[in-house]
């Protein structure tokens, strides 16, 4: 089996072999039945497996999913802190340029253009020396935007911390990607975006109280949400540092966390899901090679369009609920709470159902109906019950979405370094969805911000639309396999999900 997947390597086994065809003898030829026999997986009872794969859902998936709830805060309390007296303190009214704008959107730049040798650096450096430092660095720079002076500034800063949140969603996206079987992946991806969506749930009420200190030595309120929050998230870098794990193939030996046995179990149950669990040396050529393939980039582009609106609620939503809906600043930071809050239940019991029945397609455009029927409420209504109403349906829907597009994308590749290029095309796209998301809610269109409304109605349309083209196209190739044609990413048996 080693020799084969040598030999499959070599091919180059992530290519798009649907397209080029290939030799038989380069295939890899996993079945069931081969699985059931390997003495790797048959010396566990599937209870014992069960427990394994439990331990590592308690040990990464949990440990990333924090990670992430200090991320997300800290690239959106620029949202909390405007409506706390920043934007009067940085004079953003001034005429002129949109300052609140620039500050969001220039966070996306580096973020967008930093992914892709991100997460092959983190695939040199392993997870757990990458991830927990770049995290520990932003934390710093968290701390430091709570003593600018200027708004320009701030912007010097938010273009650090692009540079060094670059590389930790895709890497995120990735590393679990490694760890699970394509099944697997959807509630994984569920969990590790509920404990984010969880923190942003709670973050405006956690601004709220932060605001308070105002005065503390004499520094403002919204000063103190960038020092404390940057605090919390540099004792967070350094406590992963700990407790993250590296690559399956790297994990023998990681400090109270599996054995060597259990390590191959892992190993073995990916070889046969995919045969891709050992990334060969790498190459530059070989590397962007990938990008020719055009279902990367409709992935790439369902979830750019998919941060649109999650980004626009992210950073707008405190907005819109003061200066649309006429709120004031207590009520706006604790309303925030209970969209995320039900988002969060929905999306895993739609990736509980999703994984069992290996549906990937169909919660994607069930996730964007609910945007396309939440955003016209909320823009168009005059009730601001209705209005608020309408915040759920769109932040359900597209913040379910996220975890969707990310496993739609993850069960129909193979090959590491391509895994590595998607995760960063994906993430990268989703930059982009946020710079779009970020510029198009503009204070001149308060209170029902009409052009913002309608991109997002407009980009969870046109993901209805990608998301059954590449249905078709992924139903056609599987149909071809069942006649005996070219087989699909270089493995025997392997069928995209559709």
């Amino acid at each position: 089996m080693a020799d084969l997947n040598q030999e499959l390597r070599k091919a180059d086994s992530s290519s798009d072999f649907e397209k080029i065809g290939i030799h038989d003898e380069y295939v890899t030829k996993n079945t069931a039945d081969t699985e059931s026999t390997d003495p790797r997986i048959t010396q566990f009872t599937h209870a014992e497996q069960r427990k394994i794969i439990h331990r590592i859902d308690r040990r990464l998936v949990v440990t990333l999913g924090i990670m992430y709830s200090i991320s997300l805060m800290d690239r959106a309390n620029v949202s909390k802190a405007n409506i706390a007296g920043m934007s009067r303190d940085l004079k953003f009214s001034t005429p002129g340029v949109d300052r609140y704008s620039v500050i969001v959107l220039i966070f996306f730049i580096p973020y967008v253009l930093f992914q892709p040798p991100a997460t092959v650096i983190m695939r040199k450096l392993g997870p757990r020396r990458f991830l927990p430092t770049i995290c520990f660095l932003w934390g710093g720079v968290m701390i430091a935007f709570g003593f600018v002076n200027n708004w320009t500034e701030m912007v010097g800063l938010r273009v650090i911390l692009g540079v060094l949140e670059a590389g930790f969603f895709p890497g995120c996206a990735y590393l679990m990607s490694t760890w699970f079987t394509r099944f697997e992946l959807h509630k994984r991806y569920s969990i590790f975006y509920l404990i984010g969506s969880g923190a942003s749930a709670f973050a405006g009420i956690l601004a709220y109280g932060l605001i308070q200190m105002d005065g503390i030595a004499n520094i403002q309120g919204w000063r103190w949400i960038f020092i404390i929050e940057g605090i919390v998230t540099c004792a967070v870098g350094l406590a992963s540092y700990f407790i993250l794990v590296d690559f399956p193939d790297q994990a023998k030996g990681t400090w109270k966390f599996l054995s060597d046995a259990e390590v191959d179990l892992v190993i073995a149950r990916l070889e046969y899901d995919r045969a891709d669990s050992t990334a060969p040396a790498f190459h530059l050529g070989s590397y962007l090679r990938h990008a020719a393939d055009l279902k990367i980039w409709g992935f790439a582009s369902l979830f750019g369009l998919c941060t649109v609106t999650s980004y626009a609620i992210s950073y707008f939503l405190p907005v819109i609920l003061m200066q649309g809906m006429g709120f004031n600043l207590a009520q706006a930071q604790c309303l925030v709470a209970p969209p995320y809050a039900c988002a969060g239940i929905y999306m895993y019991t739609q990736a509980i159902f999703a994984d069992k029945f290996r549906n990937r397609a169909v919660p994607i455009m069930i996730n964007s109906t609910l945007c396309l029927i939440g955003l016209p409420i909320l823009g168009f209504s005059t009730n601001n019950g209705a209005r608020y109403f309408g915040v759920f349906l769109a932040t359900i829907g597209a913040n379910s979405n996220i975890p969707a597009v990310m496993t739609y994308q993850a069960n129909n590749i193979r090959g590491q370094w391509k895994r590595a290029l998607c995760s960063a095309t994906l993430v990268g796209f989703g930059g982009i969805g946020g710079i779009i998301g970020s510029t198009v809610f503009r204070r001149v269109d308060s209170p029902n911000y009409y052009p913002g409304m309608m991109t997002c109605m407009i980009a969870n349309a046109m993901m209805i639309l990608i998301t059954l083209a590449l249905s078709f196209k992924f139903w056609r190739a599987n149909k071809r396999v069942d006649a005996g044609g070219k087989i699909i990413e270089g493995q025997v048996g392997f069928k995209y999900t559709l």
